[in-house]
């Protein structure tokens, strides 16, 4: 064996140890978050059908309010981690402080919106008469959540950019534990109904956040980084923040229109949309772990001024991506017979399941190139062509989705213009990717 080619493995490998370091704990920790929901269902799911669609109307608003701020942890993840390449962790702890107090001063406006409209929200949102009161109940306490949620995001991205995703997965499977036993003693010992269980997450959040801020203040102590609010350093958070903002309500978009889309089409059609889009959400979690130990360990190389090591790193992360893909796609049809009848037994929407189903599967590789690529530009702080990118990405899928039923398609076409939508970000990712504008070195971009 040459030497070049002993050196290329040994490159890999290490590529190999950062990637699975960070990758399988940040996946833990994204599939920990979406179990707060399902335990609150189980729980206010045995006080009653107006309780559960309450609850229901109620989550989804607040999954909504605070996924537009995912940029929180982005955003912070690839500040920090560059500031960690190129060797100043106070100053990288300095830069998470600032996403961390951008993080409570947007929680605080979001409460201030929230208490007073929630009626209207739950009104606009299509709630029942008998739902609307519990929901109005649980989205105001729970609003009061909001800032620890928005912290706990900043907090995490602090923690990724310091190359750290097990702190996270464990304050995760805490928060997950503690919001259980508190929402069971809280609705049925306490005899609170669905406050209680509003209270109980809140409180679970509460102390996440609390646990974030004591790693984040010990390490700050120990470096001797500021705690103190810092105004310039908030605005330059928020101003990084705003390309990603764009990006992730463009991306919400094409969920929203896909949806729309979906109930046009029917009963039949829509329930059969939720299943795969269900199982879409969990394939993304698995993609989504890569793509952010991409956005850890881009960001360190360009911080330290290593623009092979970040070249080399992509490349790896993109082959990771396909594989991924390639696996996800081939259990998509290889157990296909024993998942779709847990969703349902409908033998009119398991044919209509089905097909739409085969594309997905076919597009996981192009998702697994799509999420990595995206985690790789996130990390190299080039948010402004993302969110251009995904603009654009969806003024090409909006009109040709909107055509589905006009033409007289189905779930399969609706699918097949979501094939055409993670083709063309792939496209635009790649071409920008290979074009290297991307790769800016130093501690800041």
């Amino acid at each position: 064996m040459s030497q070049a080619t002993a050196t290329s493995h040994s490159g890999r490998r290490r590529h190999d140890r950062e990637i699975v370091a960070l990758a399988v704990p940040a996946f833990g920790a994204l599939v920990a978050e979406p179990l707060f929901v399902m335990v609150d269902s189980a729980i206010v799911g045995h006080l009653g059908t107006p309780q559960l669609a309450g609850l229901g109307v109620a989550a989804a608003l607040l999954t909504t309010a605070v996924s537009i701020f995912v940029f929180l942890a982005y955003a912070t993840t690839a500040a920090v981690a560059r500031r960690l390449g190129a060797g100043d962790l106070a100053s990288a702890i300095r830069q998470g402080m600032d996403g961390i107090w951008l993080a409570l001063l947007l929680g605080i406006a979001v409460i201030a919106v929230a208490l007073p409209s929630a009626p209207w929200l739950v009104d606009v949102f299509g709630a029942s008469d008998t739902a609307a009161p519990y929901a109005t109940t649980y989205l105001r306490i729970s609003s009061l959540g909001i800032p620890a949620m928005l912290i706990v995001m900043a907090a995490t991205g602090v923690l990724r950019g310091l190359q750290d995703t097990r702190t996270p997965l464990y304050v995760a499977i805490g928060g997950f534990a503690a919001n259980g036993a508190l929402n069971a003693g809280l609705v049925y010992g306490a005899g609170l109904g669905i406050a209680g269980s509003a209270w109980g997450t809140v409180i679970a959040q509460v102390g996440m956040a609390a646990a974030y801020l004591i790693v984040v203040v010990r390490g700050a102590r120990r470096h001797g980084a500021s705690l103190r609010p810092d105004a310039a350093g908030i605005r330059a958070s928020a101003q990084a923040g705003v390309p990603l903002l764009v990006r992730t309500l463009s991306l919400r978009a094409v969920l929203m229109i896909a949806t729309a889309v979906a109930a046009r089409l029917g009963d039949t059609d829509i329930a059969a949309h939720q299943i795969i889009l269900s199982l879409w959400t969990l394939m993304a979690f698995a993609l989504d772990a890569i793509a952010i130990a991409g956005q850890a360990i881009i960001g360190r190389y360009l911080g330290a001024n290593d623009t092979e090591g970040a070249r080399e790193a992509c490349r790896r992360m993109v082959q990771w991506g396909i594989a991924s893909g390639v696996v996800l796609g081939a259990l998509i049809v290889l157990a296909r017979p024993l998942f779709i009848p847990l969703f349902t037994g409908d033998q009119g929407v398991q044919s209509t399941l089905l097909p739409a189903l085969l594309v997905v599967a076919v597009c996981q590789p192009i998702a697994g190139v799509v999420f990595v690529l995206d985690g790789v530009l996130m990390g190299a702080g080039d948010g402004r062509y993302l969110a251009w990118a995904m603009l654009i990405t969806l003024a090409v899928f909006a009109p040709v989705a909107l055509l589905v039923p006009m033409h007289g398609g189905g779930l399969t076409a609706l699918w097949w213009a979501m094939a055409l939508m993670m083709t063309v970000r792939m496209v635009t990712l790649w071409l920008r990717t290979r074009s290297g504008r991307w790769i800016v070195t130093g501690a800041t971009r």
